[in-house]
């Protein structure tokens, strides 16, 4: 069982200081190696950009960032929505059955 509170998830969100959605594309193999391209979509639509080989270190550390965000967010969301139908539930008593009501009694006494 995770025992991660929310509080502490969102301590480590905090921490990611550098992000970029999208994921990391050889685009096309050259004489000195891979060209990278970095793919993501912006408002509905596919886009493209060129990464050039100094910074595709980086850039595949900072997508990773953004999946990492994506999960402690979710885990997050999650953790919040548990405690949220525990405390609605709390104190709330299952309803018994009425034996016997005067509603009922009356309802079958008559002709």
């Amino acid at each position: 069982m995770n025992t991660t509170t929310p509080t502490q998830l969102l301590e480590r969100i905090a921490q990611i200081q550098r992000m970029e959605s999208g994921k990391l594309c050889i685009m096309r193999q050259g004489k000195s190696g891979p060209f990278y391209n970095l793919q993501s979509r912006e408002h509905g639509k596919t886009v493209s950009r060129y990464v050039p080989r100094d910074q595709v270190d980086q850039v595949a550390e900072h997508t990773a960032n953004y999946r990492q965000f994506q999960d402690l967010a979710n885990e997050y969301a999650q953790k919040i929505c548990e405690q949220t139908r525990r405390e609605r539930t709390e104190g709330v008593k299952k309803k018994t059955g009425r034996k016997d009501s005067s509603r009922h009694k009356m309802k079958n006494s008559r002709p």
